[in-house]
């Protein structure tokens, strides 16, 4: 054999390895009972005709009759192309509010990566309003994304790392749950923590390509106590991080300070406390863990179904990262 006739062997050889583990690497999941191609896709932010071309090359030998997917059949997802994206412009804000004008450079320079709690298979925390159930994950998403606007209009990078392609910011009381939440276009898993895990992991692989000197995390949880046990928004910082006991504490007097004005004389027993958990021990940048009431309790729920409510929690909650960052470059 001709050493030109092995090298080209070798780079045959190269070429098919770095093709295989391509496809290694890529997501997989399983489809939902009357679910096309077109939804399946579409349930992990994958439309168009490109995502579908690649999708039925990707899995041939697996695709029924006509390209019908089969239950019980584990099917390659395409990998998520990075759409190029309009200026201030964010589709999971929904329509009538994906465009967004940057009204100041307050957060100019500041990075924050968003994390609503549970999403995917896990509603997280469900509580009853009359005939009504209040999904934990739908609502804490929604006050999420308002956060995530505030972030954007006032100069800051913002990676919103659950996303739910069709829901948008919702003003209705009642926010009807769903299953499609993803982490950043990837299928959120079952387990409690491969769930954690992944978006930890999400975090800390953006942080380690951001330049930006200030970031920080955030996860957004709606609490779940006796439903005679009303409660004030808790913050959580990490144990022994003293960048992340400094910003509990400030989002804590941003929200006493904003009870004191909007209802004088009714108090704020909202607390700050380190807790030892998952998403605060594994995630790289500075965060914090907020819990925005008792789900259960009936004077709790208006904090959360009433829109004007939750975006009086997400611009308190923006403020605070101001007085965080103004702290940050004195």
């Amino acid at each position: 054999m001709s050493v030109k006739h092995s090298i080209r062997i070798f780079f045959i050889f190269i070429i098919a390895l770095v093709y295989t583990g391509s496809l290694t690497a890529q997501e997989k999941a399983y489809p939902k009972n009357g679910e096309g191609i077109t939804l399946f896709l579409k349930r992990f932010n994958r439309t168009g005709g490109t995502y579908q071309k690649e999708f039925i090359e990707l899995n041939k030998g697996k695709l029924g009759k006509n390209n019908t997917l089969r239950m019980g059949v584990k099917y390659t997802l395409p990998p998520l192309a990075s759409a190029p994206q309009k200026k201030n412009y964010q589709p999971l804000f929904g329509k009538s509010l994906a465009s967004y004008k940057v009204t100041s450079s307050d957060l100019k320079g500041a990075c924050f990566y968003l994390v609503s709690g549970h999403g995917g298979p896990d509603p997280g925390a469900i509580g009853k309003m009359g005939s009504h159930e209040l999904h934990e994950d739908e609502y804490a998403y929604d006050i999420m994304l308002r956060l995530a606007r505030n972030l954007l209009t006032r100069g800051a990078k913002v990676y919103i790392i659950i996303q739910d392609a069709k829901d948008g910011i919702r003003d209705q009381q009642f926010l009807n749950n769903s299953k499609r939440e993803t982490c950043m276009g990837s299928p959120i898993p079952l387990s409690q923590v491969s769930r954690l895990d992944q978006r930890c992991a999400k975090i800390n692989s953006l942080s380690r390509k951001d330049k930006e000197t200030y970031k920080r995390a955030i996860f957004i949880h709606v609490d779940s106590r006796s439903r005679h046990q009303r409660t004030d928004v808790f913050f959580y910082h990490k144990p022994k991080d003293q960048a992340s006991k400094r910003l509990a504490k400030t989002m804590k007097s941003t929200f006493s300070r904003k009870y004191n004005r909007h209802q004088p004389g009714r108090g704020f027993s909202g607390t700050v406390d380190d807790r030892n958990l998952y998403v605060l021990r594994h995630t790289t940048p500075t965060s914090v863990f907020v819990e925005l009431g008792n789900i259960q309790n009936q004077y709790d729920q208006q904090r959360i179904i009433l829109s004007n409510n939750r975006q009086a929690l997400a611009n308190w909650l923006c403020e605070g990262f101001v007085t965080d960052y103004n702290y940050y470059r004195k």
